[in-house]
């Protein structure tokens, strides 16, 4: 049961931001005031510096006793201080990743140093980083146009237009076993897309695929590109795939965050929510991941439009959430549901909002081992899994609750690589070899839902 175990067993559950606020005394003990006043010098020295990745670093930090964790889970809340939480601040003894701005490490250093935190330097200038990738990115794109899908390159990112140009190309060649539709759009007004990979029959029973809920996670747009060539070539070749695709279907979204990922190009590389205005402030943006009915407001989502797990104004009330359910529930026979995230290494199953265990948990567990076995088989790439709030946290609002609740019994998120060296900003050297372990898993939990209806 190693798998299924968190650092430790501490394990602390918080409400929204806002209403963290509000229940603050008026005079703050010594700690807080502290935070305050870090909070004073953040607001001076990055009024004029916002959009700019310059000097900033990304650290892991590991706190030893329950004053360490609750000092990082405070700094967690304080927005002003612009810290980008990649990895949580959950328990004792497990690992941070905050990625935390130039001005902000001359302050937060000698901090956590006095109160003894252990860190290190995991990214030392993050902007170098992304400048590297976005000079390899322009060269990229200076090569000649992909003429068919045989042509494209699989081995680096792509903006969105050549994600829409991909997928256009592989319903051209293959019309007789995909077809797209288009089941909403973004709140920008950009087309949902969804593939379906069918053989034929009406209302079969089907497997759904996602990646891209989170703006910021490239792995998963690129390997949901990856996936969706691999179908085309394999079928009537791998004996496995051609068994699934000749009994269900297959609806793979492969950007269900158009909005996001565009910005991620155009504008903020680390965006991860969708890009729809709060009228209420002068924050943007929802965690997708956040807005479903599932524990919806519940803890490990928040309140405050300016977090990074904002679940919104209501359950669903995103259109790229709502066209996923208005689809789910108008198909009424998807019997798998697999959500793409990265990063961790992870592969979860429900529940997130709840720690009552789901009625398939035996199952789900036995399932996991068998995916997890078979992905790491290839290279070896460790990966945990388990449970949503035993393995990670608890994450109310979360897209597999919702499916495992309208009786999508193989509800699955999948966290890619890595374990925190690159975060999101995975090489694209590492595109083919994750997206190839990650398919080994997927068609253990495609076959496993072929060979046991319910």
């Amino acid at each position: 049961m190693r798998n299924t175990q968190r650092c430790k067993d501490q394990r602390l559950e918080r409400g929204g931001v806002s209403q963290q606020r509000s229940e603050r005394s008026t005079h703050p003990p010594p700690r807080r005031k502290t935070m305050r006043l870090i909070t004073l010098a953040a607001l001076l020295v990055t009024v004029h510096c916002r959009d700019t990745f310059k000097g900033h670093q990304v650290l892991q930090i590991i706190p030893k006793d329950e004053a360490q964790l609750a000092f990082l889970k405070e700094l967690e809340d304080v927005f002003e201080l612009e810290l980008d939480f990649w990895r949580r601040v959950t328990a004792v003894s497990c690992p941070v990743h905050v990625r935390v701005p130039f001005q902000i490490l001359q302050f937060l250093k000698p901090l956590m140093e006095s109160k003894d935190i252990r860190y290190f330097t995991m990214i030392d200038d993050l902007q170098a980083v992304l400048d590297e990738a976005q000079k390899e990115m322009e060269l990229a794109a200076s090569a000649p146009k992909p003429m068919n899908t045989d042509s494209f390159n699989y081995s680096r990112y792509h903006t969105l237009s050549e994600i829409y140009s991909f997928q256009d190309m592989l319903v051209s060649e293959n019309p007789n076993l995909i077809s797209k539709l288009v089941i909403g759009q973004s709140y920008k007004g950009r087309p949902l897309n969804v593939l379906k990979f069918s053989t034929g029959g009406t209302n079969r029973r089907a497997i759904w695929i996602d990646t891209g809920i989170h703006a910021r996670e490239w792995i998963t747009q690129a390997s949901g590109i990856w996936f969706a060539k691999k179908i085309v070539t394999d079928y009537g070749r791998d004996p496995i795939l051609t068994d699934i695709l000749n009994g269900m279907d297959i609806f793979l979204e492969i950007v269900i965050n158009p909005d996001g990922y565009e910005y991620t190009h155009s504008t903020n590389r680390l965006w991860r929510k969708n890009r729809k205005p709060d009228p209420t402030s002068d924050c943007v943006g929802v965690d997708l991941n956040r807005n479903w009915d599932a524990g919806f407001e519940g803890p490990g989502a928040s309140s405050d439009p300016c977090s990074q797990t904002y679940h919104g104004p209501r359950a669903h009330s995103e259109s790229e959430v709502k066209s996923i359910v208005d689809f789910v529930k108008s198909h009424g026979n998807i019997k798998a549901f697999i959500s793409i995230h990265s990063y961790s290494q992870l592969l979860l199953y429900p529940y997130g909002y709840t720690r009552k265990p789901a009625k398939d948990q035996n199952e789900l567990y036995n399932l996991a081992k068998k995916a997890v076995t078979d992905l790491t088989s290839l290279y070896g790439t460790y990966y945990r899994y388990g449970s949503i709030i035993n393995t990670i946290y608890q994450s109310s609002g979360g897209s597999i609750d919702w499916t495992y609740e309208q009786g999508i019994k193989y509800s699955y998120t999948f966290e890619l690589r890595d374990s925190g060296r690159h975060g999101f900003l995975l090489p694209s050297d590492q595109i083919v070899p994750t997206s190839l372990e990650t398919w080994l898993a997927l068609t253990a939990i495609m076959d496993r839902t072929l060979k046991n209806p319910y």
